[in-house]
């Protein structure tokens, strides 16, 4: 298993020696969702900057989803505007 996946597991195993209460469940998938790497969020970016048109909110959501396979999170949403107005592009 990776490093960081091991430490979780630690971390878990730890926290609930004598298993995840059925409750819990919900709120540690929370903690553990995914977010967007910084080469996804700039491959994004340049593929709506490189289709030269007005991109919105909406245009960058359906960009991250059909990346993640995911809805995608309002922070992801702003990381990938703020990467494209860095590169100058208007959203």
């Amino acid at each position: 298993m990776p490093v960081l996946l091991n430490r979780v597991v630690a971390w878990l195993r730890e926290g609930y020696p004598t298993g995840v209460p059925a409750q819990d469940y919900i709120p540690l998938l929370a903690l553990l969702r995914r977010r967007m790497t910084d080469d996804e969020v700039a491959a994004i970016a340049a593929e709506l900057a490189d289709e030269g048109m007005l991109v919105d909110t909406t245009d960058i959501a359906v960009s991250i989803s059909k990346v993640t396979d995911a809805v995608p999170s309002e922070a992801d949403v702003e990381r990938v505007k703020d990467h494209l107005a860095f590169r100058g592009f208007p959203t």
